[in-house]
């Protein structure tokens, strides 16, 4: 949570109000309807559906299973060069933002969001079945082990971390930053302007809420098939549809309770307690197991994956395509990640506001990739040591592979305490199933609803209603055909939304391109900026006193508001007056709530306003303040907000015409930015016209 008193750790999310929020009737209806019709066609025409569900497979495999292939790279190779750019530094958020989380709670959320049931139900089987059947030809035992697991990692590592990347990044720099709705058609804003909140928006929206839901699906469909086979194992409970229908309406039930509770309470918790578990799973397996062996492979696994990365990114099997094995894993895969993209992305940007750009991709491709990389590879090269040595579980490698469900549950068989074991994995089984449940219920609420703040969350019977959809479509999908089924329609429901990524792609990079203009644009007035800031004396000798002054003073809130009523105040004040008298709407305000501020906002005439504000921010008294007293333990700075955030120097001890010329020289500033955007080609302006909210610069002065 917030790292300190005084920061702009941001606003705690809570359930928005009706006036605060209202249902988004186009893109909420259009995918309810859709989704509800597509699930009872499937379970009451199951036939005719599974035929033409693999048919449209089939012909999206063939045309577009190259172009999945390049989208990945394409997506990864993006956000790792906007991280390392100048523009890493930008945060997502006001420029005095900090981040809401710590860096442990940060990462078990996204980790159980992202990936977490499905790390459950593939770190065995997919390793084994890459080394049975691998895709092509017949290595011997010691080379398919080791591309069994390039494979494992490249479906789960890097490539798919880059696809949940660049929506996160892009969803919390347009929100958090510039104060668009937290929906996916706010990404497109730099491309088609004004126009998404039309026909554009409600169609890309919809496209999201598509591919959220059935890779939601597909998760939850393959979590319940392994669920199934864990009470059959345990409790000797059915294997079957009516097993499963009600362990959907469970899980459904569960995410709900969890979604109500919001992110900070339900969602949190659940996540840090399943990566503790998970993690103490990974390391009874490494210790009980063949240690120094597994250790030795990881690094092996690890160097392997890395050295190999483009050819096994690029790998098509164009000559020899293994068209069924592609189908069923590295399109699956790719087009998966991409479904899910809308969930998980708005998800972490949901938890992710104050971290930088480059923080934020160094934290979410790197801290996910180092966990997986180490529980595939242990629990994975583990396996695949099973099946090799024929020890524990009889035909356990063909049982996994028949059986994807079952083969966590068997693995354990050959490891000591296995009643515990069985019972932590149908543990993590069932809270990993929450997480996914319940914070894809929350993403899916805010995607179809209109939020007036980005930190609001939809109210809790949208979660609810969202919950209850999930549970029906992946019913419905197991009817239809299981496994098959949902893999084939997560593959077709990616597609549209690949596409998709690649126009956020292009918003992103002009927004920020403006980002770097407006940067420039102070370096280039920074003479004039400093010129304002020298104070001299009649002599015309440089008045070091009151600088030393203002840099020993620790003003209380009494004298923090009298600095805002007779200094600030009037100096805008008399900036109004002469802008109005050359034809400008001006704005002076004050606010003597709460988030006291006053602030001046010039009408530029469509063009980016300019907006200039005081905040008194209360901050701790340092301890070589000689005022610092038992009743004197704060103290208040008086800081410059624009429209891109807190600019973090104090204002405290300049004299009226000092704030003048400090409003002169941003209003400079902003002035060469917007003639710096008109040079651009094309030369419309590609930004909102405001970008930073005052309720949202407020949200840390506490």
């Amino acid at each position: 949570m917030a790292e300190e008193a005084g920061s702009s750790a941001g606003k705690p999310s809570h359930e928005a109000t009706s006036e605060e929020a209202h249902l988004n009737p186009i893109v909420f209806y259009g995918s309810v309807i859709g989704i509800v019709a597509f699930a009872v066609w499937t379970m009451v025409f199951t036939e005719s559906a599974s035929a033409v569900i693999t048919a449209v497979l089939g012909w999206i495999s063939n045309t577009f299973g190259w172009f999945y292939f390049i989208a990945v790279v394409v997506y990864l190779v993006f956000v790792i060069c906007i991280g390392l750019s100048r523009y890493g530094k930008l945060r997502l958020g006001p420029a005095h933002s900090t981040p809401d989380f710590n860096v442990l709670t940060w990462a078990a959320m996204l980790f159980s969001a992202g990936i977490g049931i499905d790390l459950l139900f593939f770190c065995i089987a997919e390793p084994v079945t890459m080394f049975l059947a691998p895709p092509t030809g017949n290595p011997d035992e010691i080379e398919a082990a080791r591309q069994a697991l390039q494979l494992t990692f490249l479906h789960w590592g890097l490539s798919g971390w880059g696809v949940y990347t660049l929506v996160g990044m892009a969803l919390a720099f347009f929100s958090y930053r510039h104060g668009l709705p937290l929906t996916i058609r706010s990404t497109l804003y730099p491309i088609f302007g004004k126009r998404i909140k039309g026909v554009i928006g409600h169609t890309v929206d919809t496209a999201a809420v598509l591919g959220t839901v059935f890779g939601i699906a597909t998760s939850l469909g393959i979590g319940i098939i392994q669920l199934n086979f864990g009470l059959n194992y345990m409790f000797g409970v059915p294997d079957g549809t009516l097993t499963q229908a009600i362990l959907a309406v469970l899980i459904v039930i569960f995410a709900t309770i969890s979604a109500v509770t919001g992110v900070d309470k339900g969602i949190r918790r659940l996540s840090e307690f399943n990566m503790l578990l998970a993690l103490m799973l990974m390391l009874f397996v490494l210790f009980s197991g063949k240690t120094l062996f597994l250790l030795n492979a990881l690094v092996m696994n690890i160097g392997d994956y890395l050295s190999e990365f483009v050819s096994l990114s690029m790998n098509t099997y164009a000559f020899d395509p293994p068209t069924d094995w592609l189908n069923a894993w590295t399109v699956f895969f790719w087009a998966w990640w991409i479904a899910w993209g809308p969930f998980v992305g708005l998800f972490l940007a949901r938890i992710s506001r104050g971290r930088t750009i480059g923080q934020f991709v160094a934290g979410t491709l790197i801290l996910p990739l180092t966990f997986m990389m180490a529980w595939m590879s242990i629990m994975g090269n583990s396996a695949i040591d099973l099946v090799i040595n024929d020890t524990g579980v009889a035909n356990f490698g063909q049982q996994a592979m028949e059986n994807p469900g079952s083969s966590i549950y068997l693995f354990m068989e050959s490891y000591p305490w296995v009643g515990l074991t069985t019972i932590v994995v149908t543990i993590l089984a069932v809270v990993f199933f929450v997480t996914s449940g319940d914070s894809g219920s929350l993403v899916l609420s805010n995607l179809t609803s209109v939020l007036r703040d980005p930190n609001h969350d939809a109210p809790a019977w949208m979660r609810i209603l969202w919950a209850a959809v999930i549970g029906l479509l992946t019913l419905a999908l197991l009817i239809a055909g299981g496994l098959t089924a949902l893999q084939s329609t997560v593959v077709i429901m990616g597609l549209p939304f690949a596409f998709v990524l690649f126009l956020m792609m292009v918003g992103v990079f002009r927004a920020l391109r403006l980002e770097g203009l407006k940067e420039d644009s102070q370096m280039s007035s920074l003479a004039g900026h400093l010129s304002g800031r020298v104070v001299t004396t009649e002599k015309g000798m440089l008045n070091w006193r009151q600088r030393l002054t203002r840099s020993v003073s620790f003003p209380d809130h009494k004298q923090a508001r009298t600095f805002l009523v007779d200094i600030a105040k009037p100096a805008m004040g008399e900036i109004s007056e002469v802008l109005v008298d050359k034809g400008f709407k001006v704005r002076v305000e004050e606010d003597n709530g709460v988030n006291e501020h006053v602030g001046l906002t010039v009408d530029l005439g469509g063009e980016q306003n300019f907006t200039y504000q005081v905040w008194p921010r209360k901050c701790l008294m340092p301890a070589f303040s000689i005022r610092a007293t038992r009743s004197d333990t704060h103290y208040y700075r008086l800081e410059v907000h624009i429209g891109e955030g807190g600019q973090g120097y104090d204002l405290f001890g300049y004299t009226r015409e000092q704030v003048i010329a400090d409003i002169l020289d941003q209003y400079e500033r902003h002035l060469y930015f917007l003639h710096s955007q008109r040079e651009l080609p094309g030369g419309d302006a590609i930004m909102p016209e405001n970008t930073t909210s005052s309720e949202d610069e407020g949200a840390s002065k506490t």
